[in-house]
């Protein structure tokens, strides 16, 4: 495990996510970024997670993603995408990411993300809901900031 992170997700390289130089297009890290944080929100917050945010209990939107790209992960590559609430805030949320290739660690793409507690009927940002605070400080525990 990448040390300050206790949650990683692995991804095999598929050949429709490499381009014409034979490695990872852009575009798919974010993707691989989106899959880690639905895992990671499913062992945070259990198997209802579908379910608090179809009754606009709890659901996320992206606000802002930036992606800094190391080294290229290549085709039949298992990358771990490691993820974590770095800073909890009222309605949002800053995510850290680090992908490595597999277990050695080696840091392909580090980013970091803003997610905000979104309600769609109202179109609007909303407070996180109190357990739902709880389960992340008892997950993240002292890595976590909050504001």
């Amino acid at each position: 495990m990448l040390e300050g992170f206790r949650f990683y997700y692995p991804i095999r390289v598929r050949y429709s996510e490499i381009d014409g130089q034979k490695i990872v297009f852009n575009a798919h890290y974010s993707t691989y970024i989106d899959v880690a944080s639905t895992e990671y929100f499913r062992e945070i917050i259990g198997s209802n997670w579908i379910e608090l945010a179809e009754t606009n209990t709890f659901d996320l939107v992206l606000a802002k993603i930036t992606l800094e790209y190391h080294q290229p992960a290549k085709l039949d590559d298992v990358i771990h995408v490691h993820c974590r609430i770095k800073k909890l805030g009222r309605s949002s949320m800053v995510c850290s990411y680090v992908i490595t290739r597999g277990d050695s660690n080696e840091i392909l793409v580090t980013a970091e993300s803003v997610q905000v507690s979104y309600n769609s009927v109202t179109g609007r940002s909303q407070p996180i809901p109190e357990d739902i605070v709880e389960k992340i400080q008892t997950y993240e525990g002292d890595l976590l900031e909050t504001k």
